[in-house]
């Protein structure tokens, strides 16, 4: 696992002890990145479920204005921060120990707006579609004409009814896909 391209290229990053994180591979992270890559340059990302927080290390290397990493787990998020150390960008990057949900509750004021907000929770338990859901009722999170990109297993997909969010795009690199959800006008 290393970052792909940017100020920090080829810095090999720490994996969380265990297996309760499952990193993103090299190809579907460079996919991800060339989809994005004109507009990351300034943007403001938030990582959810960070685990190692290779996504949004990834955004900062290429120039992202700040990155917000969200991680519950005290391993994980040692390991963020020892990543973010050894590709010094710890400057623009935050780390917040908290549990997603209760990041994102309603009854919680969002810490700005994001231009791209990264989910990949740990797979087959819905979590996915909880986090959606709970973006989906608290908008306030996403810039006018930010993105939501989901990780999931291509098996875990379902088609969601949202009231603010809609998909527009799906892409599959062997057993990751990302779904992406914008804003919908109004």
């Amino acid at each position: 696992m290393r970052v792909i391209t940017g100020t920090a290229k080829g810095r090999r990053l720490k994996s969380v002890p265990g297996d309760r994180t499952r990193p993103v591979t090299d190809r579907a992270k460079t996919a991800l990145f060339d989809i994005i890559s004109y507009d990351i340059r300034g943007s403001h990302f938030l990582d959810l479920f960070a685990g190692t927080g290779q996504v949004g290390i990834e955004a900062l290397s290429r120039g992202a204005a700040s990155a917000v990493f969200v991680e519950l787990n005290a391993m994980a998020l040692r390991t963020i921060r020892d990543n973010l150390a050894h590709t010094q960008l710890e400057a623009d990057a935050q780390v917040v120990r908290a549990d997603v949900f209760d990041f994102l509750a309603p009854t919680r004021e969002p810490m700005g707006t994001f231009d791209y907000i990264y989910v990949a929770p740990p797979q087959y338990q819905g979590l996915w579609i909880e986090t959606l859901r709970a973006l989906d009722a608290n908008p306030g999170w996403l810039a006018d004409e930010g993105w939501v990109m989901v990780q999931i297993d291509p098996r875990e997909y379902e088609d969601l009814a949202l009231t603010n969010l809609a998909l527009f795009d799906q892409r599959t690199y062997g057993g990751v896909m990302f779904c992406f959800y914008s804003r919908l006008p109004g």
